[in-house]
């Protein structure tokens, strides 16, 4: 089901799943098909990465699974747990902090997870999905609970489903439309803030 109002309104055309891709607070509890989950999760896996070390894990609960489900939940801060509890899935994402080859700090890691959490995202689109990324968790509990092991840290959680209906607090905070900031405040040519002559 497509959001007008989360249609992003760009400055040029972009592709469709793109334009489309939003983070709701109001899902839907019906659940993900298996294929499409794996689908989703697969998309992840074929992420580019530097040196190709994939330094990112993800810890996958869905909602049929009532006690691994209530665990991941319980690592989101309290006001994520209150809307990300109606979702079907939820997902710890974890990254690994050095590289497999040299033992070194692996500086792109972060990067990394975020180009697989997007590539996920995008796939999810594909489906009718909708992701939504959270920065709100409790990385120790998580740590602890799931035997996240020494040289991994755990970074986001994401929830994964279909947008839901309705006219309650959360489907009207879906109802709110997208914004960002110009290009011009984010792409740079001669120096930096100075923005970069697109199609000029």
């Amino acid at each position: 089901m497509k959001n007008e109002a989360k249609q992003a309104r760009t400055e040029v055309p972009v592709h469709e799943i793109i334009a489309g891709r939003w983070s709701p607070y109001n899902y839907s509890t019906a659940p993900v098909p298996a294929a499409d989950l794996a689908a989703v999760f697969e998309a992840a896996r074929w992420a580019a990465s530097g040196y190709n070390e994939q330094p990112w894990r993800y810890i996958i609960a869905t909602s049929d699974q009532p006690e691994q489900y209530a665990r991941v939940l319980s690592c989101l801060v309290e006001a994520n747990q209150a809307w990300a509890g109606q979702a079907p899935v939820l997902a710890l994402a974890v990254v690994k902090q050095d590289y497999e080859q040299t033992g070194e700090p692996n500086g792109t890691a972060l990067h990394d997870l975020g180009l697989a959490s997007a590539t996920l995202n995008l796939e999810a689109v594909s489906r009718g999905l909708q992701v939504h990324m959270m920065g709100g968790i409790l990385p120790d509990r998580a740590a602890e609970l799931f035997a996240v092991p020494e040289g991994f840290r755990v970074i986001t959680a994401l929830a994964l489903g279909y947008p839901g209906e309705g006219d309650d607090e959360l489907a009207r905070r879906d109802q709110v439309p997208r914004t960002r900031k110009p290009a011009g405040e984010l792409f740079f040519g001669e120096a930096f803030g100075q923005a970069f002559p697109f199609g000029e």
